[in-house]
């Protein structure tokens, strides 16, 4: 593993941990007993996104689509509650929370990491477009 693969997995995971910091913050229902408790569950959510989840997604991938990708929101909030049930001092209060906790960890991520690294966006203009307007 190269340096810079192990910088960006260190990257991913301090964006993470600061997103899921935030959200506690916000959220009544999103609490962590300690910063231990919080960066392991950094860890973990990240192991979980990259292993359990393509799983997931691939099982009910016929209701993902009956709902116009509703149903993905749902597959994010219990990647989080499997995240909280893994990780001891990591505590949800819900369904609702983690819910609501999922779509603001993915928001705030995505804004944490277009900041920190203002390239890496899926979300880049089109090269050679006036203006940049088209985005891909």
């Amino acid at each position: 593993m190269s340096w810079d693969t192990l910088s960006n997995l260190v990257l991913h995971w301090l964006v993470l941990a600061l997103a899921l910091w935030l959200v506690s913050k916000l959220l009544r229902g999103v609490r962590f007993d300690s910063l231990k408790a919080l960066l392991a569950a950094a860890l973990v959510l990240g192991l979980v996104n990259a292993y359990v989840r393509p799983l997931l997604w691939l099982l009910t991938l016929p209701f993902t689509l009956l709902t116009l990708g509703l149903f993905l929101l749902v597959i994010n909030a219990l990647m989080l509650q499997l995240t909280a049930g893994l990780v001891p001092g990591f505590k949800l209060s819900g369904f609702w929370a983690a819910l609501l906790a999922s779509m603001l960890v993915s928001l705030f991520t995505l804004l944490l990491e277009h900041f920190i690294q203002p390239g890496s966006s899926s979300f880049m203009p089109v090269p050679g477009v006036p203006g940049n307007a088209t985005w891909i």
